[in-house]
């Protein structure tokens, strides 16, 4: 299955940030995600973690001075620059940063950022003054400038026990950015992808609604997978306890009127739209602007009325779209008949009623089937490698348009 960082060779730059132990988890997850990890410590980072911390995750040698003559960076000092698909500097102090911007070359880590063609990335973390300091702001505009990528800082607690600005990113966030990066050039580049996801709420009163079971999962891993492809994505989605896709623009909704409204607009100029949400086939007739209180009535009628048919009423001339059908009965039938009812180019079928694949789990089990007849069964997969699946045959309906 698909692996974006798999084989890929990471030069990971650990400068002396209190924040450094997060390094180690970064690389732990990256060398899990089937990247060669090699480190640069640079001289203050040591004073916080021994090279053995890395060797032993990356199962790499550690790079800690240009001089050292037992070390390949002392006898080939842009080895690590040449070889480099991605070179990531986490955390980057303020003091770092200044080297890098400019063009500072006297340790290993300053050599190999200014020797690399390779795409590289700058993980800011410092004290919240530090980082907003005129200097601090001025070397990052230069960064910028020069097509670093900046991931972070982040609000958040800081060593100095204040709160503010300049918390370095969590290792996963940085991963993510990573994948970004990998990815931009990939099949996708230049398309825009539309997405939604989780489940409609639509409101009885203002503490009441009908809803669904829908955990987003599916969705949210379309999104991911369309970006690890290079695609531009916007992730239309209602709130979920799911962290947002790095690099997609998210736009949040709640009831089906608002999610019909969002991917009519984003649509218009998009390539492709995957309707992964569980919008509400029916919402009440009226919504009551107080709660509703009990009486002496035993019954509470409640008159619905259809929801707008969103994938159905999107039709932007050269857009492929997407559908889902979730179904717990006559699964394949019900599928099939909604390629022609609803014009798609492909719908994803699937049995909710399972356990095991259902809503909010981490796994799936679907058949795709595509207007030109043709249907296949992934079998139990991640949400991700069925995501990329579903990305393939979309990929195919572009080409052919």
């Amino acid at each position: 299955m698909p692996n974006i960082l798999a084989d890929k060779k990471i030069v990971l730059g650990v400068t002396g940030s209190i924040a450094c132990y997060k390094a180690v988890d970064l690389a732990s997850k990256l060398k899990q995600a089937g990247a060669l990890v090699e480190v640069i410590l640079t001289e203050s980072a040591q004073q916080f973690l021994s090279p053995l911390s890395f060797n032993s995750i990356t199962h790499q040698p550690v790079v800690t001075s240009l001089f050292d003559t037992n070390s390949e960076a002392g006898i080939n000092h842009v080895a690590l620059a040449r070889r480099a698909d991605i070179v990531v500097v986490a955390p980057a102090t303020a003091n770092t940063i200044a080297k890098i911007a400019n063009g500072q070359a006297d340790d290993a880590l300053g050599t190999t950022v200014l020797a690399t063609e390779a795409p590289i990335m700058v993980c800011p973390a410092m004290d919240g003054n530090m980082y907003e300091s005129p200097a601090t702001q001025a070397n990052i505009a230069t960064l910028k400038e020069r097509g670093i990528h900046l991931a972070g800082p982040e609000v958040g607690h800081l060593a100095s026990g204040q709160t503010g600005i300049g918390r370095l990113i969590e290792p996963q966030q940085i991963a993510s950015h990573i994948r970004l990066i990998l990815g931009r050039n990939g099949d996708l580049a230049g398309k825009k992808i539309v997405v939604s996801a989780g489940g409609t709420r639509e409101s009885l009163d203002p503490v009441r609604e009908i809803t669904n079971r829908s955990s987003g999962k599916m969705g949210y891993a379309i999104a991911e997978a369309a970006l690890d492809r290079g695609a531009s994505v916007v992730l239309v989605s209602t709130p979920t306890n799911l962290s947002s896709p790095v690099g997609a623009t998210v736009v949040l909704v709640k009831d089906a009127a608002d999610m019909y409204q969002a991917i009519i607009t984003e649509s218009k100029d998009a390539d492709g739209l995957v309707m992964a949400a569980a919008v509400a086939d029916w919402q009440p007739v009226a919504s009551s602007g107080q709660k509703a209180k009990k009486s002496n009535k035993k019954t509470w009628a409640i008159e619905l009325t259809q929801t707008p048919d969103i994938i159905a009423s999107v039709s932007t001339k050269g857009l492929i779209k997407v559908g889902f059908a979730a179904e717990t009965e006559s699964v394949l039938q019900n599928a099939e008949a909604k390629i022609k009812s609803k014009n798609l180019d492909i719908v994803v079928a699937n049995d909710v009623s399972s356990e095991q694949i259902g809503f909010g789990s981490d796994n799936n089990e679907v058949t795709i089937i595509d207007r030109l007849g043709r249907v296949e069964e992934t079998g139990l997969l991640s949400k991700y490698d069925i995501a990329w699946q579903i990305l393939d045959r979309t990929l195919e309906f572009m080409k052919a348009t």
